[in-house]
């Protein structure tokens, strides 16, 4: 069966991934509140968000002639050491170095949950034209820790300009990476997408095969 598959996100690199793996895919831009509810957990809100946006493409988007479609959305986010609080974006340099003290030499979370979104082909009955028969949301959680940092290397990290507009303040696929000591999990997690989950499930779930014979 014919498979067509849009990433539900803009991110240069949950799309660099996707490439990687040679998952060639349509780019749309989600729309979602990311607000979290009062109460809400920070594995419920990934998970919640991940859907939220899987649904606004699916919203966006006529369901192919010959072939079924699936929407991959997804949402990262960073928990700080204590468990308690996220990181979002820093914005400023001096959240920034803020948040980067907050982690030097201490271990934190990364959580991304991803949704999987099936919208049958167009010859479906469905009276909306789009009938979902299948959709799947998962949570990855990996362990991050990082070397111990002095306010000079925060610093000069900070002027780079590289942690601004990364959740957390660093990037674990650019320069960022000299900073981790240990990391326990997917690593492809904590850059925005768990590529080893979400290949298992597209095959297992929706016969989707990236290294399939021919």
């Amino acid at each position: 069966m014919k498979t067509k598959i849009i990433l539900a996100s803009t991110s240069p690199r949950r799309i660099d991934l996707m490439k990687q793996v040679g998952l060639h895919c349509e780019v749309k831009s989600p729309d979602a509140d990311e607000t979290p509810r009062r109460g809400e957990s920070p594995a419920k809100l990934v998970a919640r968000l991940a859907r939220e946006k899987a649904q606004s493409v699916a919203r966006k988007s006529k369901p192919s002639k010959t072939a079924n479609t699936l929407i991959i959305a997804a949402d990262t986010i960073v928990v700080d050491p204590s468990g308690k609080a996220i990181l979002n974006k820093p914005r400023n340099t001096a959240e920034a170095r803020k948040m980067l003290k907050m982690l030097a030499g201490k271990t934190h979370t990364v959580l991304t949950g991803y949704c999987v979104y099936e919208i049958d082909k167009a010859t479906t009955k469905a009276p909306s034209g789009r009938a979902v028969h299948h959709h799947m949301v998962r949570v990855v959680n990996s362990k991050v820790t990082m070397r111990k940092l002095s306010p000079k290397q925060i610093a000069a990290y900070v002027a780079t300009g590289e942690p601004m507009d990364k959740a957390g303040a660093y990037a674990a696929q650019g320069i960022g990476m000299a900073f981790i000591e240990k990391l326990n999990g997917s690593y492809t997690n904590v850059v925005g997408l768990p590529m080893s989950q979400l290949l298992s499930d597209l095959e297992t779930h929706f016969g989707v095969r990236v290294l399939a014979s021919k």
